[in-house]
């Protein structure tokens, strides 16, 4: 095995300009496979957060016609498709609401201007989202917040529905936030069932936390620290014998929450994949000199614990600082992550990349964005990265759209297969490919023989010394790729095209090939 670089005393020019060397080196192998073998797709996790908290992406204001929300939404997710991303992370649970049709919790203000009062024309936007990401092979993660019942941001009256009306005594009052008490087993079951309601009843690809667990703290006029207000569930647990302190108890509830969710999930739909986006830093000192806030302190949130006994399929650590940040370098505090990953997860940091429309000094140069995806793809264990938020790339600021899809997403990819899930019972089909040349174009036919509908296809043509690879839904019957490639000059004619299927784990059949001559 090659030895992988170290960045950790590279000043940040230096850095960048090896991060690019590194990226030229990577894509020369990885396009210079065997002239006889044909190349698999690589494997890179493309994500972006869609949030709908406070309208931060998606819809741009309430209230606006169902057209428009659907006109917005669509705009999103073909610019998603355009940049070769591979999966969407939905918020469809911004604080006890719904973006879609639920008897459980009232719809989300963010959509009408009023919680509890649907879209009208009706339509239900995570079964849109979940149809329009799928037509264009692109998985769709519905993203909940377990915990948090209001948010400032929210103009409306509460819905006569919704659990602080319903189960009052589940909710405490934090600042200008309302919260279900993590250590009230009512609003545990509720959050539960939910997220199980979903999964039940949409094709989702995957469930998905962010950092919100116990509230970030806030202090009083004084400055004082204010404690979550929880006495009544911790005295309740005291008198049931619980002998943790009150800070472990705290901890023990949030883990408890995300293990069971993880199993229940698993029970219900196994391929569905189950993801947690922490705080990007587990606790100051981890790595060495790494400063800033304790998550595991003041959120009660032990990520490494959930990590290392592989309670969640992915892990997205917030690594929202610069590749060159003193005290929270971001390839320093992927590499310890990597470190920690005992049961062999998926590593897809999460990348702040709305910096680059920051005001001021704040902004940041679409370079680092990419430098840190180099920097991600460069990391053993890490394959891929989710991007804060999808406006970023959806308004192109900073030039990053254009320099992604030049640069790391220039060719598409599939997501990272996850073995340990369970598999279909159903083989892989097994691919069956035809060619018919028409001139510049040739017409190719994609089927299969038997076993599972492919949820991909990876289709490789070979030209010459160079191979072209794409992706595409399993849906498509054809296509057509030109008969000829220019590189630096050089024409090369098309010599064979080769057609896999790809199933909903990532699992890849074995490639189907036909040679020139064609018909």
């Amino acid at each position: 095995m090659t030895s992988k670089p170290t960045f950790m005393s590279q000043t940040g020019s230096q850095l960048v300009a090896s991060l690019l060397l590194i990226a030229a080196l990577a894509n020369n192998a990885y396009c210079q496979q065997s002239k006889s073998e044909t190349p698999a797709p690589r494997r890179e996790f493309r994500a972006a957060w869609i949030a709908t908290v406070a309208n931060i992406d998606w819809p741009s204001k309430p209230g606006l016609s169902t057209r428009e929300q659907k006109e917005e939404l669509l705009s999103l997710i073909e610019r998603a498709a355009e940049l070769n991303l591979n999966a969407i992370v939905f918020q469809v649970r911004p604080h006890c609401d719904a973006l879609y049709a639920s008897e459980l919790e009232p719809w989300s203000e963010y959509l009408t201007g009023t919680q509890g009062k649907a879209p009208e024309p009706f339509y239900d936007p995570l079964e849109m989202a979940i149809e329009e990401c799928h037509r264009r092979g692109i998985e769709l993660h519905a993203w909940f917040n377990p915990y948090r019942a209001s948010h400032p941001s929210g103009k409306s009256e509460l819905s006569d529905s919704h659990i602080s009306k319903t189960v009052p005594e589940a909710v405490r009052e934090y600042g200008k936030h309302l919260w279900l008490d993590p250590g009230d087993k009512s609003a545990a079951r509720h959050s539960l069932e939910v997220i199980l309601d979903v999964v039940r009843r949409y094709d989702v690809d995957g469930i998905h936390f962010d950092d919100y667990f116990y509230p970030y703290p806030i202090s009083d006029k004084e400055g004082k620290p204010v404690d979550f207000p929880d006495d009544a569930s911790w005295q309740a647990a005291q008198a049931a014998g619980e002998k943790l302190s009150r800070n472990d108890w705290r901890r023990q509830n949030v883990d408890q929450f995300i293990a069971q969710v993880g199993q229940e999930i698993k029970k219900v739909k196994p391929w569905v994949k189950y993801g947690i986006s922490p705080f990007g830093i587990w606790r100051p000192g981890h790595p060495k000199s790494v400063v800033g806030f304790d998550a595991y302190e003041k959120l009660y949130a032990d990520s490494l614990k959930w990590f290392r006994e592989g309670s969640v399929d992915y892990l997205t650590p917030q690594l929202y600082w610069r590749m060159n940040s003193s005290g929270q370098s971001y390839p320093r505090l992927l590499n310890w992550w990597h470190e920690q990953n005992e049961q062999g997860r998926h590593l897809w940091p999460g990348q702040y990349t709305s910096k680059l429309f920051a005001g001021g000094s704040a902004r940041w140069p679409a370079e680092e964005i990419v430098a840190q995806v180099w920097a991600t793809r460069a990391q053993e264990g890490a394959s891929g990265n989710v991007h804060f938020s999808m406006k970023a790339l959806a308004r192109n600021s900073g030039g990053i759209a254009d320099v992604l899809k030049a640069g790391p997403y220039h060719e598409p990819a599939l997501v990272p297969a996850s073995p340990w899930l369970a598999p279909s019972s159903e083989a892989l089909a097994t691919p069956v490919v035809s060619v018919k040349q028409d001139g510049e174009l040739a017409a190719i036919s994609l089927s299969s023989d038997g076993g599972q509908l492919p949820w991909q296809w990876a289709l490789a043509a070979k030209y010459g010394e160079h191979w072209q690879i794409d992706v595409l839904p399993g849906h498509e019957k054809s296509t057509q790729i030109p008969t000829t490639l220019t590189r630096h000059g050089v024409t090369y004619s098309l010599e064979s095209v080769a057609l896999s299927a790809v199933d909903r784990l990532g699992q890849q059949s074995d490639y189907s090939t036909t040679n020139f001559p064609f018909p």
